[in-house]
């Protein structure tokens, strides 16, 4: 039977919101897809007890982000979280939106990094033709439950995802795992820009146990009732 779904809001979940749900003494916080690490960063600080395990499986974006981010409390995989395990083609991004590429350059100097996904790109290329998928790259895959079952496997207190369209080869590749799972923050498309990307009624049909605690326009913060404290 479909989940009530409720409005879209345009709250701003700040590290405020996150502490005040999940507590500051959260041990165990994933970030899958962390990109250049400015949310590693600020989840770091936001959870100041927590130790932090962060993936990221584009090359430019691995370097970025250790440049950035240097805590004892952090460890860095390079590799994506996905459906199987194993290696895996990962389209690689690149382009720059019309009119900011001198502005972004610094930033992204070997290209637009933000857009790879697990799956290719769909309706994403009609939404933002300036993005381009021009080639794929092989990269070390694991399902949240091969991952989770050696080096988190007791509560994980807050997933935060950003997984560009990959989203239900997460909860398919961790059903275990996302059950003792707190909190979980991910995006979310009515609109398929990804090839088998998951609408959020799907995303909710795959996580039964979790409610919607906000709904924006691309992201929903989720908490797990059966691990209601």
């Amino acid at each position: 039977m479909p989940r009530d779904i409720p409005p879209v809001t345009n709250i701003n979940i700040t590290g405020a919101i996150l502490q005040n749900l999940i507590g500051e003494h959260a041990r165990t916080i994933l970030e899958i897809g962390a990109h250049h690490g400015d949310h590693t960063a600020a989840l770091l600080r936001t959870f100041p007890h927590a130790h932090l395990y962060a993936f990221e499986p584009d090359p430019r974006a691995i370097a970025a982000h250790r440049k950035l981010v240097k805590d004892p409390r952090l460890t860095l995989y390079e590799m994506a979280i996905g459906g199987t395990n194993g290696r895996a083609e990962f389209h690689v991004s690149d382009g720059f939106p019309p009119g900011q590429a001198d502005a972004l350059k610094a930033n992204y100097p070997k290209g637009w990094d933000q857009s790879g996904s697990l799956c290719a790109p769909k309706g994403h290329v009609q939404k933002f033709p300036w993005c381009k998928f021009k080639r794929t790259i092989s990269v070390e895959v694991r399902t949240l439950d091969a991952w989770a079952s050696k080096h988190a496997p007791g509560t994980i207190d807050f997933i935060w995802a950003d997984m560009q369209g990959a989203e239900g080869q997460l909860a398919l590749g961790g059903p275990q795992a996302i059950a003792r799972t707190r909190f979980i923050y991910c995006e979310y498309s009515n609109e398929e820009l990804y090839e088998g990307e998951p609408t959020l009624e799907r995303l909710l049909e795959l996580m039964p146990t979790y409610e919607i605690v906000h709904r924006l326009p691309n992201d929903v913060l989720l908490r797990n009732t059966a691990l209601v404290d």
